[in-house]
């Protein structure tokens, strides 16, 4: 799908950074189907492009993603008995959209001002550095409302462990970016935009310093832990090292350490 396409995001690339904005900025970036397609578009665009080093999720208008569109989500096909449900294949899209997001080889970093609820939370927990606006407001209030955040819910356990996610699941009460530091959604807290923007060019300036290959090996390891065993994870390990210290980039890199330089990526 072409950039100029996409109708609910805006996709620009400056300086190795791909800025990718969720732009529905009077529905406080709420998700439709439609932008959920867009999301895996653009992110399966962006994860075949070398160029960009570093990928960066915002909301326009003040909010990060104010999850599901309920307004979109009132509109139900019917369903005819000993079928799969209509619903199934556009919700569960989500789920693989949030994957392809989650295994970016690239370092994800999300700013995350205003709502960040349901969708907007799993998107944050799929990012690899957060940034919050202490005002934010995350959680999954949705069985307040009688359904659930469903494809979210892997990613947040991974973020933040079975205990803490059980608890937000069932308090479903929102919370601010304190509470989203204390609980490793995110990293830094921010009192106000100059802050979080100065906060944003330290984050970038550093992720510069790391040579792309190497972030994404070590991006790749980190999320194997999960689904693999220690020797599985160790074997892949060694050899990831191996095969990054073959390529000229680490030769590159381990010349500029003796020399006492910056490698080239970083200058």
């Amino acid at each position: 799908m072409p950039e100029t396409a996409f109708e609910t995001l805006i996709l620009e690339r400056r300086e190795g950074v791909a800025h990718l904005t969720f732009n529905r900025p009077l529905q406080r970036n709420a998700l439709t189907h439609a932008m959920m397609r867009e999301l895996e578009a653009a992110l399966a665009v962006l994860a075949a492009d070398e160029a960009v080093r570093v990928v960066l999720l915002r909301g326009a208008g003040g909010n990060f993603c104010a999850g599901g569109d309920l307004n979109a989500m009132g509109a139900m096909p019917p369903s005819a008995p000993g079928e799969r449900d209509p619903l199934y294949a556009p919700h569960r899209q989500y789920g693989d959209a949030l994957a392809r997001l989650n295994s970016l080889p690239q370092p994800v970093v999300a700013v995350v001002e205003g709502a960040a609820v349901g969708g907007g939370l799993g998107m944050a927990c799929c990012a690899d550095v957060v940034i919050v606006h202490e005002a934010a407001k995350l959680g999954m209030p949705e069985p307040r409302w009688g359904f659930i955040p469903s494809q979210i819910i892997p990613f947040v356990v991974r973020r933040i462990g079975e205990g803490p996610a059980r608890y937000l699941a069932m308090m479903t009460e929102t919370f601010g970016g304190g509470r989203a530091v204390e609980l490793g959604i995110a990293q830094f807290c921010c009192a106000s935009e100059p802050e979080i923007e100065a906060t944003l060019a330290r984050v970038l300036a550093s992720l510069r310093k790391g040579a792309p290959h190497a972030l994404s090996a070590a991006k790749r390891l980190v999320l194997s832990v999960a689904g693999a065993s220690e020797q599985a994870v160790l074997d892949a390990a060694a050899a990831t090292l191996v095969g990054l210290l073959r390529q000229d980039e680490a030769k590159a890199g381990i010349a500029a350490f003796l020399a006492k330089r910056r490698p080239p990526w970083a200058e």
